[in-house]
């Protein structure tokens, strides 16, 4: 079965960007010249994804608006015979079919509950998930790695992964693999655990394929009050009587989560953009010398 819909999960408040997320979602912050879900939303496009379901919070209705056409700022881009930049702008809302969902406060905090707020839009086929500040710098796009995966084997999930430092790996789910499957299957997956205990330093990632099955397991999940709701554990369980299937990303995983690793990203999102990435490299290379990195 061909994927077609992909939910995008832009729910959370973006407390470790405060106060530039006051009334700003972290997910439309620039990493260079386009806003983090843009570059989500372009990944998707390029991998066949028609639908896209934005899962928000109270007060981030702005970024549907960054999808919509902006009736104003094109007439004035045509007036001022800025083609190029009327073209880009264009091209935004022409990406996919867009809708938008609220995550209410009945559903619990957590990386699952975006699935369960767009469960009616899913319907009962299979989609990618996407986790809002999860970029991947590659040549074929990360989710048409894993719809590919999905589409040829016919698993009940493909989970996104990349090698990560063991001290590093408390911040993702761990995975452990079923050994001499090919591709690769998942044995077992962790949420954060301590880097001593880890299974591997094998790091599930923002992006997934899921059947409707994952969405079930999340609305079987008891969950109490104040918990978490997360994916990861219904991953586990459905590993346990399903196939599920592990791909290695071909490319480089960059979170935006915070402000240090935002930074990175926009770094190396910078040095590879064709008109600045020259002068940006020249100027690096003139602070490299000076005493300001030399702390």
């Amino acid at each position: 079965m061909k994927i077609k819909k992909a939910v995008i999960a832009v729910a959370g408040y973006g407390t470790r960007f405060l106060p530039a997320t006051k009334v700003v979602p972290k997910e439309l912050l620039s990493i260079v010249d386009k806003p983090v879900i843009q570059y989500l939303v372009e990944e998707c496009a390029a991998s066949g994804i028609e639908d896209v379901i934005f899962v928000v919070r109270e007060g981030t209705q702005s970024i549907a608006d960054h999808f919509d056409s902006t009736r104003g700022l094109e007439m004035h881009l045509a007036e001022n015979r800025k083609e190029a930049l009327l073209a880009r702008v264009r091209a935004i809302s022409q990406l996919a079919n867009f809708a938008l969902v609220r995550q209410t406060s009945r559903l619990p905090y957590g990386n699952g509950s975006p699935i369960l707020a767009a469960r009616r839009f899913i319907g009962n086929e299979p989609f990618a998930y996407l986790f809002g500040d999860d970029l991947v710098l590659s040549e074929t796009p990360c989710v048409r790695q894993l719809t590919r995966l999905f589409e040829e084997h016919g698993p009940a999930a493909v989970v996104a992964a990349q090698d990560v430092p063991r001290a590093e790996i408390n911040r993702y789910g761990a995975i452990a693999l079923k050994p001499g499957r090919e591709p690769l299957e998942l044995e077992s997956v962790v949420e954060k655990p301590e880097p001593e205990r880890a299974p591997s330093t094998l790091a599930q990632l923002g992006r997934f394929v899921l059947s409707p099955r994952v969405v079930e397991l999340l609305l079987e999940a008891k969950v109490g009050p104040g918990e978490e709701l997360y994916l990861t554990p219904a991953i586990h369980q459905l590993s346990k009587t399903e196939r599920v299937l592990v791909h290695a990303i071909e490319g480089t995983w960059h979170t935006t989560g915070d402000p240090l690793r935002f930074m990175k990203a926009n770094v190396e999102y910078m040095l590879r953009h064709p008109e600045y990435g020259a002068d940006f490299a020249a100027h690096l290379r003139e602070l490299a010398q000076s005493e300001l990195l030399k702390r």
